[in-house]
């Protein structure tokens, strides 16, 4: 089972229930490793000042805003974490409303709500009353030092978390030119549609739905694999021992697990703060943006 992202409350009026929040997603993206395509080495980033050309040490690294070309301020560690939310380990609900009343375009990530021991009973009582009333409970959570606005919403015996855009986030439809509702439709073209609808209705099966450029590029990897056509690198210097976990590594397991499945082709269409953990996190932070 995956770890909780954090172990704490999820808080409405006085009622505290414990719960863990667990990601609700997956991500099977591809992983690659860029090479020189002159001799198949390893490409590696360095941090570099932009004016001597040397390699920065990540222990001068600190993080800045750029209010005006090439003019910044540098902010201290102490300063973001003096931003950082105090609330931590909680899902503090305060509102409920109508299950339709948020657009699509708020939504942004899934989490899991898993009731915590002796929690069960709070738990069922909040999913059955959001059921009810049709309603969705709406609040602040914190994740990974950041706090978030969202959604908790019952998915048949879960509760489930959504991440949601704040309106500054969300890019207003008065920004686009869209047709206006006077826009004639004659009723033949109209009935046609609906009836075109119709015919290709039916009932939502998402593993009917394959990642199929995924797909595709696995078979050509596969292929080539089988066929020897493959280049080696030496290692790098400071490179993690074999055996230890790499996006190479993992890349090599997938590709055997598949090659050990028959390479089956596609189907077709049809957190907690801790300030040492967070100083360093967001020097590396700063360090990749300005890498």
């Amino acid at each position: 089972m995956a770890r909780p992202i954090w172990n704490g409350t999820l808080s409405f009026g006085l009622l505290n229930i414990p719960v863990a929040v667990m990601s609700g997603q997956r991500t099977n993206d591809l992983h690659f490793r860029m090479l020189d395509s002159r001799n198949n080495k390893p490409v590696r980033y360095e941090r570099v000042n932009a004016q001597t050309g040397r390699e920065v040490p990540w222990k001068d690294v600190v993080k800045a805003f750029e209010y005006r070309k090439g003019n910044y301020v540098v902010l201290e560690p102490e300063d973001i974490e003096g931003a950082a939310p105090e609330s931590h380990e909680s899902v503090d609900l305060e509102t409920f409303v109508e299950a339709d009343a948020i657009g699509p375009e708020y939504y942004e990530k899934p989490y899991y709500l898993v009731p915590g021991k002796r929690a069960e009973k709070g738990y069922v009582l909040l999913r059955q009353t959001l059921e009810k009333t049709g309603r969705i409970g709406v609040g602040r959570v914190v994740i990974r030092t950041r706090e978030y606005l969202c959604a908790v919403l019952p998915r048949g015996k879960a509760l489930m978390l959504n991440l949601l855009r704040y309106p500054s986030e969300v890019i207003p439809q008065s920004e686009y030119s869209f047709p206006a509702s006077a826009k004639r439709v004659n009723r033949s073209e109209l009935a046609m549609a609906e009836k075109l609808v119709e015919a290709l209705s039916g009932e939502w099966k998402p593993e009917q739905f394959k990642d199929e450029f995924r797909a595709r590029l696995k078979k050509v990897i596969e292929k080539r694999l089988k066929g020897g056509k493959t280049v080696e690198a030496e290692p790098e210097e400071g490179a993690e021992p074999a055996g230890q976990s790499t996006n190479v590594v993992d890349f090599v397991s997938l590709l055997k697990q598949s090659l050990a499945e028959g390479g089956r082709a596609p189907a077709k269409k049809k957190a907690a703060r801790r300030a040492a953990p967070r100083k360093k996190a967001a020097r590396k932070s700063a360090a990749r943006k300005r890498a």
